[in-house]
């Protein structure tokens, strides 16, 4: 991490332990917004943002997905850091589905957050939304930067979709509240527990809340809040579709897989089939990510599985001789 601007220590997943072992996840420390008329500090126009992402990171994904729905591919540019984290933390580079810098020349991400803040201290994280007139960050926090390309960008993105329509903000605050914590932080609260209580707690979350969500789709309703996408189900959708290729068994998540639950899986497959929303995914990154990571698998071992309908098929006859 970073301490008053400079890299002090080789990355570790844990960033901070409550008083049962339980994880603590860092807060965002940039909290900037963007509106059309600038009134933030921060004006809406084409070409001056650059999201910054990691295609393992369902935080990340986010704000991916929003970018695409909303049309803002030629507005706001992009780059992809690779998927295996390395001492240094994200890193860019030539792996395929991962690109270089191209906004900044930066070599490891935690060079974005010195040149914003040089006296920075704290996790370099993903996403990061930078913007190239001020060079520096607006923004890293994924709720915001969410909600940010839903309505920040004005007349610049697609208009069709709304996903924080106002007759369902309440609603959809209700299951950002309920699900975060529970599933969404719930999984990296079980996988980077350092007491048995503190995974066992957070495990009795993650499949309490998974029963509910397969019982709340069980009335037929395509999406969380009915029959339209909102922002609800991205921050949902990131979670379901890692869960089997990661978080089932590195992150001990493994009462049942998301396979098991008709419901939930059916819908993630519907979220999936939204044009724009595929071409997110990655589950070669979100395998070759998650696995990266020392603490948990020290040896490195990608596994070949799962079959994932629809995402990546095992191709055994790939595998070396």
């Amino acid at each position: 991490m970073l301490v008053d601007g400079k890299w002090t220590a080789d990355w570790h997943p844990v960033q901070a332990t409550d008083a049962k072992g339980g994880f603590v996840r860092q807060t965002s420390g940039f909290r900037h917004v963007v509106t059309p008329d600038g009134g933030s500090g921060f004006r809406a126009e084409a070409g001056r943002y650059h999201l910054y992402v990691a295609l393992i990171c369902p935080w990340a994904s986010r704000t991916l997905i929003a970018r695409r729905l909303k049309g803002l591919d030629e507005v706001v540019s992009v780059s992809i850091v690779e998927p295996a984290l390395t001492d240094q933390g994200w890193r860019f580079g030539d792996t395929p589905g991962a690109t270089p810098d191209s906004v900044n020349g930066a070599t490891y991400l935690h060079e974005l957050y010195t040149r914003a803040d040089p006296h920075y201290t704290g996790r370099a994280t993903v996403p990061v939304l930078w913007d190239k007139a001020r060079g520096t960050i607006v923004n890293n926090e994924s709720a915001d930067i969410l909600r940010i390309f839903n309505e920040g960008f004005g007349a610049l993105a697609d208009d069709a979709l709304d996903l924080y329509p106002p007759a369902l903000r309440a609603e959809i605050d209700a299951l950002n509240a309920a699900i975060y914590p529970r599933l969404n932080n719930g999984v990296y609260r079980a996988g980077f527990a350092t007491t048995q209580i503190a995974y066992e707690e957070a495990f009795a979350d993650v499949f309490a809340t998974l029963d509910q969500l397969e019982a709340r789709l069980s009335d037929g309703r395509l999406f969380l809040t009915g029959e339209r996408l909102t922002e609800a189900d991205i921050r949902l959708f990131v979670t379901l579709v890692r869960f089997d290729a990661a978080y089932f068994g590195l992150f001990k998540c493994n009462l049942r897989r998301l396979a098991d639950y008709a419901g939930l899986h059916g819908y993630m497959m519907r979220v999936l089939d939204i044009p724009g929303v595929r071409e997110t995914v990655s589950i070669d990154h979100i395998k070759r990510g998650y696995y990266s990571i020392k603490a948990l698998n020290p040896n490195g071992i990608i596994p070949l599985g799962p079959d994932l309908p629809g995402l990546a098929p095992v191709r055994l006859a790939d595998r070396p001789a």
